[in-house]
């Protein structure tokens, strides 16, 4: 009996271990298969301040943006999302990536370069509406523009208190977007005047008629930060508007520049790329703007992406970015004396989309964010799709 007792004992020991076995074996069969090594990646490398988390990633992956799975799998790191200057980073134990903790003296890396996008980080955002914003209403001695050191007089803060401090801001574009059901959505890019509201391009003429039909949502208003100024006196004694000392270099203030509260940390110190959360539908998300650009940009420019929190895109979120293929009529089979307009949509053809370059989004909103547009091919313009990093076409 008790051999018996012992036989069973040992054949759920065993059939514990085969199980164990190969749940590891199927573990590390599906994390081959998801993350590829570089071929000519360096046995170890030590961190250093000014990395990122994509360069690094860069010299042991094909894919950087599944950094942070590679990091889950190996369970000796306390933070799979936090490395600092001086750890040190070598391939070990079945092809995975080890980390050898470091001092821990200085900040930890982030995913993208700081220093290069925090002007942007600070001067963009975008807002559901802004007419209900304080706004500028003159500017000292009657001038046109103010800068640091001067003063403009402020509309809707008459019950701020004396060194009450503000951004200064000014709406610059409105994004907008056609739900098209037949085909794909149409974005929309609008300037906006001294007052916020938008100017109408002849050369879109139709584009924005569209635009405004019951299928259309506005997206969001861009707001450019330009100074920050300081309350020095209310409405009071018959004044009907409020002093605001204009307190730090910046872009001149005009009339019918908004004012928001100044945010203590208005964005995240730490950014890891990853893949979107979920699949979005092709022609939903799409460029519809270039910072500082007419329509296009290359490495480390900064674009509005059409897509945000409500589609489950946070800071990090990584896409490729694709030319939108052409439709071209066929003049082999249909002849070459026509115009393209006048080919029906039989007598077309569809052309493959064209990879451009990765984008890592940095800042989100609710529906618009903002990427850094980390390796390119090619330029990026406005209106190009974005698609899960992966995407073979």
């Amino acid at each position: 009996m008790a051999a018996m007792l012992e036989r069973n004992s040992w054949m759920r020991v065993t059939h514990t271990m085969r199980t164990a076995c190969a749940v590891a074996l199927l573990t590390v069969a599906t994390y081959a298969a998801a993350v590829e090594m570089r071929g000519d990646h360096p046995d170890t490398y030590v961190v250093k301040r000014g990395d990122t988390l994509w360069d690094i990633a860069g010299r042991f992956l094909k894919r950087p943006w599944l950094w942070p799975e590679i990091w889950q799998a190996n369970p000796q790191i306390q933070n799979p999302h936090l490395i600092y200057p001086g750890d040190i980073i070598s391939l070990a134990y079945l092809n995975r990536v080890a980390v050898q903790e470091g001092p821990r003296q200085e900040a930890p890396v982030t995913g993208v370069p700081l220093s290069e996008i925090e002007p942007f980080l600070k001067n963009l955002r975008v807002v559901d509406q802004f007419e209900q914003l304080p706004y500028v209403v003159g500017l000292e001695e009657d001038r046109l523009l103010s800068a640091k050191g001067q003063v403009a007089y402020v509309k809707g803060v008459a019950d701020a208190p004396a060194g009450q401090r503000y951004a200064i801001v000014r709406p610059s574009v409105r994004f907008t977007r056609l739900d098209r059901v037949n085909c794909c959505d149409i974005f929309g890019k609008d300037d906006l005047d001294f007052r916020g509201r938008r100017t109408l391009d002849s050369a879109n003429y139709w584009t924005s008629v569209a635009l405004a039909g019951d299928n259309s949502e506005v997206l969001g208003y861009e707001l450019v930060q330009l100074t920050t100024g300081t309350i020095s006196r209310g409405e009071v004694g018959g004044i009907e508007a409020s002093t605001l000392v204009i307190d730090d270099e910046g872009r001149e203030v005009r009339v019918g520049d908004r004012l928001i509260a100044v945010e203590a940390q208005p964005y995240d110190l730490q950014f890891f790329p990853h893949p979107p959360k979920q699949q979005l539908d092709y022609g939903r998300a799409r460029i519809v703007g270039v910072a500082d650009q007419v329509a296009f940009g290359g490495p480390r420019d900064v674009v509005a992406l059409s897509v945000g929190s409500r589609e489950g895109v946070d800071n990090g979120t990584v896409f490729s970015i694709w030319r939108v293929g052409s439709e071209v009529p066929d003049r082999v089979k249909y002849g070459t004396n026509r115009s393209p307009d006048l080919f029906s949509k039989s007598q077309t053809l569809r052309l493959p989309d064209e990879f451009a370059g990765h984008v890592m989004v940095f800042r989100t909103f609710d529906k618009v964010s903002y990427g850094l547009v980390m390796e390119s091919i090619k330029p990026s313009r406005i209106g190009y799709e974005l698609k899960h990093p992966d995407a073979p076409y």
